[in-house]
């Protein structure tokens, strides 16, 4: 009763050389560096008459203060402008496609999507794809989809649930007069195309005249909003939560919000040689209505997408070079006051942009540490 569902990869190319943003993993990565000189060069506290400060043998080459801001650990990306994920229609019927649509054209409920020697196969809603025929006697959830779509339609005398009855198949009946197909009162595999939502036509995999049958590749299509795909690599994939708003840059430089819908894991095949790579992909809907107005001169377009995987606010910081491996595990500052400096432990927080938030007893804005020159 429908075509089976394939996800087709996001399309190869059109992709602007990716700018980042310094965001979480680079303030790691210094982070990891200060840990590993720190291993050499670690600070044993004195942990003796309850000052909890190490007393440094030299003052720091540089120093800094400590200040209080937001911090934001976001990161922008290059994405694509278009449809979002791209899905195939496949036959289940045997014969010859005598009419196929236009790339381009929007399908909705109860609307032909294709014809099989000469009897249409009709577009309904459902996240799921049909497996089966649909006769008196059915049950199960595909035969309550079945019918909430007929009952949307405007076929009634018949209740929505998960039985197939006699008063089904006469509204089924109905709806086949209508159609122009036999009156069997039974759904045939194949007859029927389930998607989400209406539909736009991408691409055809075949045309009007060629010979169709079970596993044959009709069409691909989307959905009908604007979507932006993006691929990240795999260590960025704490930037993407599912349901996150986005900001999305569009050409002309006009920002809008975004959600992601969708995160998944895509693997690429390596040319020649390479080995095969993968990478995140991101699809983020444009559904306000802002956003659905100012993409709307856009078919396809490349657009600028920032991610932000965590804020914080009214926080205190110091760059992340400031931080010292302690030997007693964790980490400190050199706070420094006047001709002496000593070493303060610190409880890290978000890292963001090159800098981490610190606190800690002795910790206040404006206090004075030592950083590398």
């Amino acid at each position: 009763m429908t075509a089976l569902e394939e996800r087709v990869p996001a399309e190869e190319g059109r992709r602007r050389s990716r700018r980042r943003r310094p965001g979480r993993r680079a303030a790691l990565a210094a982070l990891a560096a200060v840990a590993v000189a720190g291993g050499a060069a670690a600070v044993a506290l004195n942990t003796g008459g309850g000052s909890g400060k190490g007393r440094a043998s030299a003052l720091p080459p540089s120093t800094t203060q400590v200040t209080r801001q937001t911090l934001r650990d976001e990161q922008t990306e290059d994405g694509q402008l278009g449809y979002g994920p791209s899905y195939t229609a496949t036959s289940r019927l045997q014969g010859t496609l005598t009419k196929v649509p236009e790339s381009g054209d929007v399908i909705k409920r109860g609307q032909q999507l294709y014809e099989v020697d000469g009897d249409p196969v009709v577009l309904m809603y459902g996240s799921k794809p049909a497996y089966r025929p649909l006769t008196v006697g059915t049950e199960g959830s595909d035969v309550e989809r079945f019918e909430k779509n007929l009952k949307a339609l405007g076929y009634d005398g018949f209740t929505v649930d998960k039985e197939y009855t006699s008063d089904t198949a006469e509204a089924v009946e109905e709806w086949q007069d209508d159609l122009g197909l036999d009156e069997t009162g039974t759904v045939e595999l194949g007859r029927v195309v389930f998607a989400p939502e209406p539909i736009r036509v991408d691409s055809l995999q075949a045309n009007a005249g060629d010979p169709t049958g079970s596993g044959r590749k009709v069409l691909t299509y989307t959905g009908t909003d604007k979507a932006v795909t993006v691929e990240l690599e795999t260590t960025d994939q704490r930037m993407a939560r599912k349901g996150a708003e986005v900001d999305v840059t569009l050409p002309d430089e006009t920002t809008v919000t975004g959600r992601i819908d969708e995160v998944s894991t895509v693997i690429q095949p390596g040319e020649g040689q390479e080995d095969p790579t993968t990478k995140v992909e991101v699809t983020i809907w444009l559904r306000s209505s802002k956003a659905r107005k100012a993409a709307a001169k856009y078919a396809l377009a490349a657009v600028d997408v920032t991610f932000t995987a965590g804020s914080r606010k009214d926080v205190l910081t110091v760059p992340v070079t400031a931080l010292v491996a302690l030997a007693e595990g964790g980490f400190g500052v050199e706070v420094v006051k006047g001709a002496a400096s000593a070493y303060v432990p610190v409880k890290t927080g978000l890292f963001a942009d090159g800098r981490v938030e610190v606190s800690g007893q002795g910790i206040a804005e404006g206090t004075v540490v030592g950083t590398p020159k």
